[in-house]
C-alpha cells in the first residue's frame, strides 16, 4: 500500500491493519527513509578473504544463470532436428496425414526480467553473530549478482514504537555495486525493533515503481514482528506481516523470507505461506543459503 500522505519533515505515512476491527489504521506509522552510516570497509575485505572460494563458485554459477539457453521445439527452420517432432510426423504420416513443416530446433537465449529487493532485519535482536552473518550474506550475493546483471536493491529496516519507523537505504535500484555500496553493507548495525508490516509496505512501493516481469521481496531476519509498544507484539504484529504481505502478492510481487529463528515454524506459514521461507538452523550457514535460495527463486 502506498503511503497516504507526506509530513512536513518529509516523513510517510503508512496505514496499519488491525486485525481485531478487520480495519486499517488510517495514517497509523510515520516512516523515514535514512542511509545506513559507512562502515569500515576492512569487513569487506576480511568476507571476500573468508569466502573466496565460495564466491568464486557462486560467480561462475551466476555466469551460466545469465547465459542460460534453451531449445525452441517444433520450429520452422533451426539449429538442429527436432526428433520428437520426426517421430510424431511419420506417425502422422503413416496415418494418411499431412507431412508437418515444423521440425526443428533452435537455441534461443533466456533473458532474464527480475527485480529483487532485500529487506535486512536490523533491530536489536540481531546484535553479534546474526548482525556478522548477514552483512557476509549481503556481500557474498553482491559480488555474485554484479557478474549476473539482475537488477537488486537493499534496505534496512527498524525502529520503535509506531511514529519512528525506520528504513535504511544501503544499495538502490539504481546504484553501482560500488565501494560506497560495500561500505553501507559494512555499516549495518542492530538498532531498534521489528515493525514488519510498514516495511513491507514501503519497500513494495519502492517495487511497484519498477518494470519488471519477475519481482521477489526477499526478507533476512531472525525473529518475529515485534515493537516496543502500541500492542504490535504477538498476533497483532503477525497479522499486519500477513496483511501487508498479501498486499505485495496482488500488485505482483513475490515474497520469500529467510531467517534464523528456531520458533519461525509456529508463526512463517501464517503470514508467508507454506514454501515461502526457509529456516536456517546456525547463523553460520546463513551467508551460503541465502545464495542458494536466490538461484533457486530466479531460475
Amino acid at each position: 500500500m502506498r503511503p497516504d500522505a507526506h509530513g512536513e519533515d518529509g516523513t510517510l505515512l503508512y496505514n496499519e491493519w488491525d486485525y481485531k476491527r478487520r480495519h486499517y489504521r488510517k495514517n497509523w506509522c510515520v516512516l523515514r527513509e535514512v542511509d545506513v552510516a559507512p562502515g569500515d570497509p576492512a569487513f569487506i575485505d576480511a568476507t571476500l578473504a573468508r569466502y573466496a572460494v565460495q564466491v568464486g563458485q557462486l560467480r561462475r554459477t551466476f555466469e551460466m544463470l545469465r547465459g542460460e539457453d534453451r531449445w525452441l521445439k517444433k520450429q520452422s527452420d533451426g539449429d538442429d532436428i527436432d526428433l520428437d517432432a520426426v517421430i510424431t510426423a511419420f506417425s502422422d504420416m503413416r496415418s494418411g496425414m499431412e507431412l508437418p513443416a515444423r521440425l526443428f530446433q533452435r537455441r534461443h537465449k533466456a533473458e532474464r526480467d527480475i527485480a529483487v529487493m532485500f529487506m535486512v532485519d536490523m533491530s536489536g535482536s540481531t546484535k553479534g553473530w546474526i548482525n556478522d552473518a548477514e552483512r557476509e550474506s549481503l556481500v557474498m550475493l553482491s559480488e555474485a549478482l554484479d557478474v549476473l546483471g539482475d537488477r537488486y536493491a537493499i534496505y534496512g529496516f527498524s525502529g520503535i514504537t509506531r511514529k519512528r519507523c525506520e528504513i535504511f537505504r544501503i544499495k538502490r535500484f539504481s546504484d553501482r555495486y560500488d565501494d560506497t555500496v560495500r561500505r553501507r553493507i559494512a555499516g549495518i548495525q542492530p538498532q531498534d525493533y521489528t515493525r514488519m508490516g510498514v516495511a513491507i509496505r514501503h519497500l513494495t512501493a519502492l517495487l511497484n515503481a519498477v518494470d519488471a516481469r519477475t519481482k521477489l521481496l526477499i526478507t533476512l531476519s531472525d525473529g518475529k514482528p515485534d515493537d516496543y509498544s502500541d500492542n504490535y507484539r504477538g498476533e497483532y504484529g503477525i497479522e499486519d506481516t500477513r496483511q501487508a504481505l498479501m498486499e505485495a502478492h496482488r500488485d505482483g510481487i513475490h515474497p520469500f523470507c529467510i531467517t534464523i529463528d528456531r520458533e519461525a515454524r509456529e508463526y512463517l506459514p501464517r503470514m508467508y505461506g507454506a514454501v515461502n521461507y526457509a529456516v536456517i538452523e546456525e547463523a553460520a550457514r546463513l551467508p551460503l543459503k541465502v545464495a542458494d535460495v536466490y538461484r533457486r527463486l530466479t531460475t
